[in-house]
This record gives structure tokens, sequence and C-alpha cells, in this order.
């Protein structure tokens, strides 16, 4: 079968010929219909975060899958040939961008039945992670306003979502060019960050998404009420700095929750929007993951095989 593999780090992956993979025991076997690539990803491949995720060279990319159940390892219960299915697999195994995928039974979840599988893998750590963000640790409340950083990014377009589902006044950080899409999302207010300072544009914030980090992180305590929240999603965020001021701050490390999932696969099913940048299909795959590096995804990249 094909399959988008790190070779080194540093490098770009390439698309590579390699067995299918055969399911042990308590492992599932799954035609890979979609697979969404994130910035976890190219953090991977450039070596970035080797001390919390090691891979062993050739790596299949990848953790987020959709794609139906083909094969059933000894011991799996509960599951069926032809299940529609997503998962996230655990970051040092990888294995989503190709043509089939083992993984743990336990990891399975039913896919959506309102959106189209192969945008279904695009749940899997973006929607997932915003979930963690917002219903978890910030659990936002009706009447709160909060900021989210890069709104028509992967896990900004679903804390929009999420924030207006638990009916926060919604505000948020995009270009023009995303304006319409993050409108679409359910945002109240829309700050241009490539000519205005939100600092300028927002205050008395009860809680600020960030998953940009570094400057965008420090700037944002400016805009927070006495007793508010900084949510970081890229890296941990400056606690002693944020206490200083009187400020709360929380980190999102995300991981691989089945169940966790499923609660995201249930609001989807009561109607969820998937932003989709772009759909290619396996043989392009090396190509979208250069453009998923270059910071300037709106939504997911969907890799088909």
């Amino acid at each position: 079968m094909k399959a988008l593999q790190y070779t080194a780090y540093g490098r770009s992956p390439v698309v590579n010929d390699v067995p299918e993979p055969v399911p042990g025991p308590g492992e599932v076997l799954v035609r890979v219909a979609g697979a969404a690539l994130n910035p976890l990803d190219v953090k991977i491949g450039a070596g970035h975060v080797q001390e919390y995720f090691p891979i062993t060279f050739p790596s299949t990319v990848g953790t987020d899958l959709a794609g139906t159940v083909e094969r059933l390892g000894s011991g799996v219960t509960g599951w069926s040939i032809g299940d529609a299915v997503i998962t996230r697999t655990d970051p040092t195994a990888g294995g989503a961008v190709a043509e089939y995928a083992v993984v743990p039974a336990t990891s399975l979840v039913a896919a959506p039945t309102t959106i189209p599988l192969d945008a279904a893998a695009g749940l899997a750590t973006a929607a997932a992670t915003a979930w963690q963000a917002v219903t978890e640790i910030a659990e936002l409340k009706s009447g709160q306003k909060v900021l989210v950083h890069a709104g028509a990014g992967g896990v900004g377009s679903f804390v929009i979502q999420l924030a207006r589902r638990a009916g926060a006044h919604v505000v948020t950080t995009a270009s023009s060019a995303a304006a319409e899409i993050v409108r679409k999302l359910g945002a109240d207010e829309i700050i241009d960050y490539t000519s205005v300072d939100f600092r300028t544009a927002v205050s008395d914030v009860d809680v600020v998404v960030d998953s940009v980090g570094g400057e965008t992180e420090a700037r944002s305590l400016d805009v927070l009420k006495p007793g508010g929240l900084l949510v970081s999603l890229p890296v941990p965020p400056d606690f002693e700095r944020a206490t200083a001021r009187g400020l709360r701050a929380e980190f999102v490390f995300h991981a691989s929750d089945a169940e966790r999932l499923a609660k995201v696969v249930a609001v989807a099913n009561e109607g969820f929007d998937i932003v989709v940048d772009r759909t290619v299909r396996l043989s392009g795959a090396a190509d979208a993951f250069d453009y998923l590096a270059q910071g300037h995804a709106k939504g997911k990249v969907i890799v088909q095989p």
C-alpha cells in the first residue's frame, strides 16, 4: 500500500510503498477514507518534540483518520466489518496518512452521520482539543466573553462553535480573507490581526484561547479581566507572569481519548461545521504537508488515499 512517511528529522515526508499492516489481538484494520494533517505532525517531522514523541524511521505520518473497519484482530468485540469509524492514534505510532491503518479497537469511535467520512477525520485532534479547552478547562458559561485567536484555524474554528454553543460572546482574530468563514461559524466580533492590534479592539475578556503563542500570548494578558483565564494550546504559557497580574493560565496537553472524542461526535451529529482548506490525494500528500507547515491553512487539510 501507499503511505506518507518521515524518513529523517528535518526532511519533507515522502510517499512510499509499504506492506499492508495486519491487526494483532485487540486491534482493527481500517481502510482509510481520509486523514487530517495537524501542526503536531509538522513538529514531529522537524524533530521539535522528540522528547515527548520519539519516532523510528521510516515512520508513517499522522494521527487523525476516518474510514471503515476492514478486518478484526482476535478478541475484538463491539465492531463489525464495514463500520464507519474515526480515531486518533498515539503520535509515536502515527500511521494515519496511508491506505490502511491498524489501530487499537478501544480507540475507535463511531463516525458522525452528518459529515462526509473523509472530512470527519478533522475532528479527531482539532475538535477534541477545542472541547478540552472550552468545556473541560475554561468551563465557558453563557454570557462570558471569549477571545479566540486564529479563529479560522483547525482548532480555532471548533473553539468558536463550542463557545457559541455554551452561550458565550465570541470575539476572534482572523485575516480579512477569513472573515466570512469565522462569521458563519458564529463569531460575534472579528478583529483583523493583519491591521489591528487586538488590544485596542477588545477588553474585559473572561477567557482567551490562544493557538498562536509567542507575543500573542503575552499581549493576551492585557485584555483579560481580573481573574481571567488564558488557555494556551501550542506551548505552556508563562504561568508566573499571569499569576503576577492576578490572572490564571492553563496549558492544553491533548492526548488521545476515545471517551472525549465520542462527546465531540455527539455534538457533531447535532450540527458542527468542519472547515476544510483543501482535500488532496495521497499522491500529493507531501506537498499538502509542506503547505500546512507554512501556517496559513484555514481549517483542516484532508488527505484521501
